[in-house]
């Protein structure tokens, strides 16, 4: 909506399709972020294979911890067939190419003192073998700056999907066992149709009541110089406004709540001050005039 100027059928077909993409896009950045758990796994193993092939080791060396290369949650990962099969169908095993990034983390892990804590581990389990990696990847893969800019020039829409993909990989780490399938490591994108339908029709009543919304904006703000007000702000205000009027079963604070958090990601530091003033006069006046009164147990 934000980036949305157009005022024709097709923009507005086009503009939806390349909404699908991004939400389709999300789980190739969740492959991603997958496949680069698989390369670390692999680096272990070629650090260690070099270090076994010198012909002078130290003493280091000759006792080299094999804990990394053996860890039981990477093995669960990186023998999966149908995660293999889904990579290589997106082509999405890019790493070979961006070698550097998974040198700069693998590094990182080495001089990690998660790292040197779990080398120190005599008896190995596969819960102590997920917690290293659940840790690696909070404290290591994830808060990486490099690997965010990389993200970024990678696929504009990823940068904003990371935070969501992140911590939707480690929700599924933290269920993992050793006799999970491996259906485990391929979630569903949505949590049911209800869920793709939803974006698709909050996108198409926003866009199609349009001039609508702005309309009601704008005798919410007369006293406020319409050029000040931030493109993100009036794209989020019109998205609200379209949850209120045209989806009955969306409670008003759920509504209000949530885009006050999109205000505070996105935009000025004082919008969601803003918004929450401009949608709490709205609700006020539709209570007042019995308008779009919402549906269900508990709503208003």
């Amino acid at each position: 909506m934000y980036a949305f100027k157009g005022t024709e059928s097709d923009d507005l077909l086009r503009e939806q399709k390349f909404l699908l993409h991004s939400l389709e896009s999300m789980y190739d950045l969740y492959l991603a972020q997958l496949v680069l758990i698989i390369e670390l796994h692999k680096k272990s193993k070629d650090h260690n294979e070099r270090i076994q092939n010198k012909l002078v080791k130290s003493e280091a060396d000759k006792n080299l911890n094999l804990n990394f290369q053996e860890n039981q949650l990477l093995h669960l990962i990186s023998s999966n067939t149908m995660l293999q099969e889904a990579i290589a169908s997106r082509k999405l095993n890019f790493w070979h190419l961006d070698f550097e990034y998974v040198d700069i983390l693998f590094k990182e892990i080495l001089k990690s003192e998660l790292y040197r804590d779990y080398c120190l581990e005599k008896d190995s389990s596969f819960k102590k073998d997920k917690h290293f990696i659940i840790d690696v990847f909070t404290e290591i893969i994830a808060p990486n700056e490099k690997l965010y800019d990389f993200f970024e020039d990678k696929k504009l829409t990823w940068v904003d999907d990371l935070p969501v993909v992140n911590t939707a990989i480690l929700r599924i780490l933290r269920k993992l066992k050793l006799t999970s399938p491996e259906t485990a490591l391929l979630p569903d994108l949505f949590k049911d149709e209800d869920d793709l339908d939803f974006g698709k029709e909050l996108f198409q009543k926003t866009f199609l009541n349009n001039s609508n919304f702005t309309d009601e904006i704008a005798t919410k703000t007369t006293n406020w110089d319409s050029e000040r007000l931030a493109s993100i702000d009036d794209v989020l205000l019109k998205m609200a406004i379209c949850e209120f009027q045209k989806f009955p079963s969306i409670p008003v604070k759920v509504t209000i709540n949530e885009y006050l958090e999109i205000a505070k990601e996105y935009s000025t530091p004082k919008s969601s001050l803003f918004i929450n003033g401009i949608l709490d006069k709205i609700v006020k006046e539709y209570q007042a005039d019995n308008k779009y009164l919402k549906s269900g147990r508990g709503l208003m």
